[in-house]
Order: C-alpha cells, then sequence, then structure tokens
C-alpha cells in the first residue's frame, strides 16, 4: 500500500518530467492526498502526538503543555468568523504554514454546526487549556463560541444543526448524534459554574442557564405522543411545529432508539424535576423496555466479494444482550431500515451493502440508561423525599 509520501514524490516527477504544476498533478492524477499521522510530524517535534478525539481524555497536567498550546492554536485557527466550528476535522494535526494560510482564508464560510460534536467540543477543549495556560486568547475563543452556540437557539428553544446555514433539515431541531445535547450539558455547566467555567463572565452563566430551561421546554415538547402515550423522540424536529422530520434520504421520521438514550440521560440530570419532566423520563423508559430487541447479535461477516472486505449481518443469539434500531416506525412500533433510495424496509438485509454497513443501525446505548443511570436516578429522587 502506498503512503502519502509515496504520492507525493511520484506526483512530484510526473510534474517536473513534463513541465506542469505539482498541485494539478495531486488533485487530477492521485487525487486528494492525506498524510498519515507519522508523515505530519515534523523533524524534532513531539513524537508522541495524540488525535482530536482524545483531546478532551488527557491527564490534567497535559493542557498545561506545549502539545496541548499547540493543538489549541489549531483549533482558534479553524473557528469561524460566526464563532463555531465545522466538523469532521482532525484538529491535532500537524499544520503546514501553507495549510494555515489556507484554513485562514475559511474563515468567512457558514459552516459552523453542532453535530458530530463539534463547537461544543472545541469550547471543552479550550477551557481546559485556557485554565492550565492562563493564555487569554483561548478564553476568549470560548466566549465567542459561547455566544455563538446562544445566538444560534431558536426562541422556541431548540438548536438547529447548523447555523447561520439554515437550509434543507440543517434547520431542524436537532437531537442527531447528540447535537442539541451535547450543547446543553456545555451550558448547564457553565450555569452551574462548573470549576472549568468559573471565567465565564456572571452575564453570560445567566445566559447559558435561561437557554438550557428553553431547552429543556423544547425537549418536552417534542416528546412524541403515539396513541396517547408519551414515548421518545425523533432525530430532528421542525423548527416550528415540533413534528418529528426527516433528514437524510435513509432518515425517516421514526422514534429514535438511539438519540433519545441522551435526551433522557440529559433530563435525570436535572436537579429539581417537576412532574413533567419525571413523566417524560418515566415514558422514555416504558418505551426503552417494551422496544429491545432481544435474542439477536449484528457481526461484521468477512466478505471478499464486498469492496470494503466485510458485510453486517443480524444472526440469532440467545445468549446476546440487549439492542435497540437506531428508527422505530411511529406507530407500529417496528425497526425501519432504509437505502439512499429513501424506501422504507423492515430488515437489514433488504438496503444495499454500503449503507448496511456504512451506518449505525443498532444501538446498545440504552441498556446503561435502563441498568444504570435510571435506577441511580430513582434511587436519588426517593432520597430527597
Amino acid at each position: 500500500m502506498k503512503t502519502g509520501k509515496d504520492k507525493l514524490s511520484r506526483a512530484l516527477a510526473l510534474a517536473l518530467a513534463l513541465s506542469a504544476p505539482l498541485s494539478l498533478f495531486i488533485t487530477n492524477l492521485i487525487g486528494p492526498v492525506t498524510l498519515t499521522r507519522a508523515e505530519r510530524v515534523s523533524p524534532g517535534s513531539d513524537a508522541h502526538l495524540i488525535s482530536w478525539k482524545d483531546c478532551l481524555k488527557q491527564k490534567p497536567e497535559w493542557y498545561a503543555g506545549d502539545e496541548a498550546t499547540r493543538i489549541a492554536d489549531n483549533v482558534l485557527l479553524y473557528q469561524r468568523e460566526s464563532g463555531g466550528w465545522p466538523k469532521n476535522i482532525d484538529m491535532a494535526v500537524v499544520l503546514s504554514e501553507q495549510e494555515k494560510a489556507e484554513i485562514a482564508r475559511q474563515k468567512s464560510k457558514d459552516d459552523s454546526l453542532i453535530d458530530n460534536g463539534a463547537t461544543y467540543t472545541q469550547m471543552a477543549y479550550l477551557a481546559r487549556v485556557f485554565n492550565a495556560t492562563k493564555h487569554p486568547r483561548f478564553k476568549d475563543s470560548f466566549i465567542r463560541g459561547l455566544d455563538y452556540l446562544l445566538k444560534a437557539q431558536y426562541e422556541n428553544g431548540g438548536w438547529p444543526q447548523y447555523y447561520p446555514r439554515l437550509t434543507g433539515y440543517y434547520k431542524r431541531i436537532t437531537y442527531n448524534d447528540d447535537a442539541m445535547i451535547g450543547v446543553m450539558e456545555l451550558l448547564r455547566d457553565v450555569a452551574r459554574k462548573d470549576r472549568a467555567y468559573l471565567f465565564v463572565d456572571q452575564t453570560r452563566r445567566a445566559k447559558a442557564g435561561q437557554a438550557v430551561i428553553k431547552g429543556i421546554e423544547c425537549v418536552l415538547k417534542t416528546q412524541i405522543v403515539v396513541n396517547g402515550k408519551l414515548t421518545v423522540w425523533c432525530a430532528q424536529h421542525d423548527e416550528v411545529t415540533f413534528a418529528p422530520a426527516p433528514a437524510r434520504s435513509y432518515e425517516h421520521a421514526s422514534l429514535s432508539g438511539s438519540e433519545s438514550a441522551g435526551v433522557a440521560r440529559f433530563l435525570m440530570g436535572v436537579e429539581h424535576p417537576d412532574a413533567q419532566i419525571v413523566e417524560a423520563i418515566e415514558s422514555a423508559i416504558a418505551w426503552f423496555k417494551r422496544s429491545k430487541l432481544t435474542g439477536i447479535k449484528l457481526v461484521e461477516k468477512p466478505d471478499a466479494s464486498f469492496p470494503n472486505g466485510f458485510d453486517r449481518v443480524v444472526i440469532e443469539d440467545v445468549k446476546a444482550g440487549p439492542l435497540w434500531a437506531r428508527f422505530y416506525q411511529i406507530g407500529s412500533n417496528r425497526p425501519i431500515f432504509s437505502g439512499r433510495d429513501g424506501v422504507i424496509k423492515y430488515s437489514l438485509a433488504e438496503i444495499e451493502h454500503e449503507r448496511r454497513t456504512g451506518y449505525n443501525w443498532y444501538t446498545s446505548e440504552p441498556a446503561e440508561l435502563l441498568e444504570k443511570d435510571y435506577p441511580a436516578w430513582r434511587a436519588k429522587r426517593s432520597a430527597r423525599k
């Protein structure tokens, strides 16, 4: 398998031989070049680089070090003028001066969002580095991010997936991939004077608290009622009517067995829940209990006939732990699956291989909610009575 360096060397040789621009050969002949993490390390730099997904998992003393500061400066570089950040970027890689200049030119892009951990993850990281280093630029960047989140919230309490790019399903109230819940958890920590966010001024702290209150009201309004019973939530809801709404062709309006676990867990963190919040939690728990799938197991089966070398299949296994489908049909409560053609199927095996293996159709996350979080929440409530 050729490495990024091999590809670059080949492109350079071709460019020199034919007196053509190197960039033309990189783009048109070999496609985008992605270097491995080892290939991105410059001579004499820290050999113990971490990936962005591990940036919030380090020991406290690490955030005071040069590597943490280098990554934090990357984070500042990627921050858009809106105050938010784009998604799916490893912000921990070592950047060349040319790459930094190109990223800086993208400041005005409208691709800030809260999907896939974007924005609130960058903010949590900056807070840790600021507390360890006291460099004001990291605090200032965090505050711009906080202002972005407060501005992006709808008056009805929800958050869109993208802001300010309010088009298509980007403008829906978004629970998908814990987007809105991730934002609310950070804002709740700010409002509660969590030690990580003590540097936030009182005015913004109060605004964060009000945003959480409005967000909870939105959560309660979007809980889906089926046959007169409260159930759970869709991955996204209409920003005006609160109705469950579709997103991509294979993401139908449905009951979410995945995102709803995070929503219910967040509600359990409300310090003094009123009767409506308690009902919302109990109803969601009841739905999870009656919607769990037992006796089956999802496995990856090696299969050389497919481009990625494997298939995902559901097999019978009486010893397997419970699973929940990503999506349940509203009304029948049957697990549903769909390919890019948008046609609803009732079996994973019925959709095309690319979507079958390229999307998470099942989850076990609600098991921890039922076995750990819910009993702890009930015990805490009983102790207060």
